[in-house]
């Protein structure tokens, strides 16, 4: 997913960090589902759905709905007509929130690299950059906290529950583009494949 915002710069929510660098947009969004959020605090049909979003965000994040939050980020790309506005909204919502800073030409080409003429749109992504879901309002409305588990196994996430303590370790190291997927389960060998694995290594077998 770091691939997608390459060069790029991510701003957090209201603290003005700027996640720029390969490693922390690693670290920000791998191993996650990502939504892209294209709204504006402006316009009447986006005020009537950032609060569902919010509250879509937070029960799947928020220590106060969920122990453990859920494998999700969220990028803001506004449509707001000044630097002001956009702070202002983000203000709103969530602090984990990321955006793409105000006046960035990023944002037009997000627009059309996902075909969005009209706001709100949420784009559901998977960790690779693949769609899920090209725009997730409507489900978002309807179903509530409930589609995350939908896009989660689309997403093929690594569930790190499934991890020992130093697997966890080597997966924070490593590319996003690898295959977490086999980290997941650790498969116990046939005989035979033990077998095998010791005359390669140039072991007698009993």
């Amino acid at each position: 997913m770091a691939a997608l915002f390459t060069g790029k710069v991510l701003t957090g929510n209201r603290e003005r960090d700027e996640v720029e660098t390969e490693r922390e947009l690693g670290l920000a969004l791998e191993n996650k589902v990502l939504l892209l959020y294209f709204g504006s605090g402006q316009c009447p049909w986006c005020r009537q759905f950032a609060p569902i979003l919010k509250d879509f965000f937070l029960r799947l994040t928020d220590e106060f709905y969920v122990e453990r939050a859920s494998q999700l980020v969220l990028v803001y790309v506004s449509r707001d007509e000044t630097e002001e506005q956009q702070s202002a909204f983000l203000r709103s919502m969530p602090k984990r929130w990321l955006a793409v800073p105000f006046g960035d030409a990023f944002k037009r080409d997000l627009e059309l690299r996902f075909g969005v003429s009209e706001v709100p749109v949420v784009v559901v992504l998977r960790p690779d950059g693949e769609v899920i879901v090209g725009n997730a309002v409507d489900e978002i409305r309807r179903v509530g906290p409930a589609c995350f588990r939908n896009w989660q196994e689309a997403a093929e996430l690594v569930d790190r529950n499934f991890l020992l303590a130093e697997d966890f370790d080597e997966l924070s190291r490593r590319s996003i583009t690898d295959p977490f997927r086999r980290l997941k389960y650790k498969v116990e060998k046939t005989p035979e494949e033990k077998k095998k694995g010791r005359k390669e290594d140039g072991e007698e077998s009993p």
